[in-house]
């Protein structure tokens, strides 16, 4: 336990951990914990490994989406391109992969832009946000049972499509912003 865990008046301390569900992509966790008052609770959430999303954009300002039916909701997203960090893998590689696999593209310059929790309440997922610029064109290389369309939007574009509710992906919409200074900087 961290000086900042133990010093924090609301820290649970986990009691017990088991595993309640191992699956591909799913590791969902059951604790027993005790709480600042010293009774004990029961928490459950997912376990995630991580993931990367990628602001790429291109020469002319506009920024790499992709169109991906998500099963969970039942619909095709607009999202920026992102994935799953592989075991051991550092966040700046599977950045770089997952740019290149999904999209074909690969970057001469990128920066990184912090990272955020998607979704607090129930998973220790964390996502890890990198810009990327200075483009070049390649050949896609999808995951078997992967399918997603790229196109290219410009930043009024984007912002049009948060505004009406099109955009609604988290990860997405927070590395724009993040990325948002940076790009009109570069691209006025």
């Amino acid at each position: 336990m961290s000086d900042t865990e133990r010093a924090d008046p609301l820290a649970e301390h986990m009691l017990t951990s088991e595993q309640v569900f191992r699956g591909r992509l799913l590791d969902v966790r059951r604790d027993r914990v005790s709480l600042p008052d010293g009774s004990e609770a029961v928490r459950e959430y997912i376990h995630h490994p991580g993931a990367v999303v990628v602001v790429a954009v291109l020469d002319d300002g506009q920024l790499l989406f992709e169109r991906q039916f998500r099963y969970p909701l039942h619909r095709a997203f607009l999202e920026l391109p992102a994935g799953k960090l592989d075991s051991a893998e550092e966040p700046a590689a599977c950045a770089q992969r997952e740019l290149r696999e999904e999209t074909g593209y690969t970057a001469r310059t990128w920066k990184y832009l912090g990272v955020m929790h998607p979704c607090i309440g129930y998973s220790d997922e964390r996502i890890e946000i990198f810009f990327a610029h200075g483009l070049s064109p390649g050949e896609r290389a999808l995951d078997e049972g992967e399918f997603l369309e790229t196109l290219a939007l410009s930043v009024p574009e984007v912002e049009r499509r948060i505004e009406t509710g099109e955009i609604t992906d988290a990860k997405s919409i927070t590395a724009f912003y993040r990325a948002l200074p940076l790009i009109r900087a570069r691209f006025p």
